[in-house]
């Protein structure tokens, strides 16, 4: 595809979830489908029907095990915060239908056990988690969705000591 072509795509619509423990450390996975180290938030697509904050609570089951009664959803982004995916991932992620993802991020505080989380799942997201503090969580992300992470950092940062 033509940097022109991958330009005129739409972004995916997309929901993210910062989940903070009582300490303010920030859950990450470590992506199952590739070898190099790539942590990130539990992150998923918007099914047709379904509001941002249902999708995100369905997402968190989903890549983590955790079911809403274990989080309180705290916050939520105003706004809706785009990447683009590096062009020749276009072709290859979501059949080279979209140029990347614009999300709804919500910060989560989980009320669970770390035992009740469970990354096992039908289509494993996830092969690895760990809790981050939030002044690591940048740095441990793929470049081209730092831009994003430095965002939803600043708009819930002044919300994770509170817990």
């Amino acid at each position: 595809m033509t940097p022109e072509e991958i330009a005129a795509l739409p972004y995916r619509p997309c929901v993210g979830v910062m989940m903070v423990n009582a300490a303010g450390e920030v859950f990450v996975g470590q992506r199952s489908d590739t070898p190099e180290p790539a942590w990130q938030m539990p992150q998923g697509g918007i099914d047709p029907g379904e509001t941002p904050q249902v999708a995100a609570l369905r997402e968190l089951r989903e890549e983590t095990g955790v079911t809403p009664d274990l989080v309180s959803v705290e916050a939520e982004t105003d706004d809706w915060i785009a990447y683009d995916l590096p062009h020749d991932l276009v072709p290859r992620i979501w059949k080279g239908r979209f140029r990347g993802q614009e999300q709804k991020w919500f910060l989560m505080r989980f009320r669970g056990r770390d035992e009740q989380i469970d990354i096992a799942a039908e289509h494993e997201e996830f092969s690895a988690w760990r809790w981050l503090p939030i002044d690591e969580v940048e740095a441990a992300i793929v470049p081209f969705k730092r831009a994003v992470y430095a965002q939803v950092v600043a708009a819930f940062r002044d919300r994770l000591a509170a817990g």
